[in-house]
């Protein structure tokens, strides 16, 4: 299912553990990293796409998972002809994603990767926020890029306080700590707005 322009609806998963780091998955028989994405089947929604391709790809159920947010709008990328079959070039463009951030509720040990008989990957680790886009391949790298920073701002803190505490309870010792580096998106010298 293409629109118009030669793009295929798309769904991308940003999906966190309790510290943050996101899953990343090694697609099957390849060198290749990448979240969790699929295709959106006529007549899905965007969310009931994201639900049907986390199970698929890493064997989780929506109970596994809290959904935080979702990016606005459609991110798009194209596909560099040498990717494309020949069959559908001329007529396939790209994707177009709409990105789910999720915060894992479940353990590790309740991922599966050969929950369905078409496995998209064989092995998966949790990386730093903001790693994928120094990992993925060149032409997602502006759409990963556009995704994690859209949702870098619904990341859970990673230290909250205890809010039941009363302000005269706390600790007059306040000690400011420099922000968290590992939110800001990395610099790229050569990708200036």
């Amino acid at each position: 299912m293409l629109d118009r322009e030669g793009f295929r609806p798309n769904v991308g998963i940003v999906l966190l553990n309790a510290r943050n780091q996101v899953f990343w998955g090694k697609r099957l028989r390849t060198h290749s990293w990448q979240f969790p994405q699929g295709g959106i089947k006529y007549g899905e929604t965007p969310e009931q796409a994201m639900f049907r391709e986390l199970h698929e790809e890493v064997g989780l159920r929506p109970e596994h998972v809290k959904v935080l947010a979702r990016t606005r709008d459609w991110l798009r990328y194209e596909v560099p002809d040498h990717y494309i079959r020949r069959d559908a070039r001329g007529h396939y463009k790209g994707q177009k994603q709409i990105w789910f951030l999720l915060k894992l509720l479940g353990r590790d040990s309740d991922m599966n990767l050969r929950a369905t008989d078409h496995p998209e990957f064989d092995a998966w680790r949790w990386n730093d926020y903001w790693v994928p886009l120094d990992m993925v391949i060149e032409f997602k790298r502006d759409v990963y890029q556009m995704a994690l920073t859209e949702l870098a701002r619904f990341l859970p803190r990673a230290n909250p306080h205890n809010r039941y505490l009363r302000a005269g309870m706390r600790s007059h010792q306040r000690h400011e700590e420099p922000p968290d580096a590992s939110l800001a998106p990395p610099v790229n010298p050569g990708n200036r707005a």
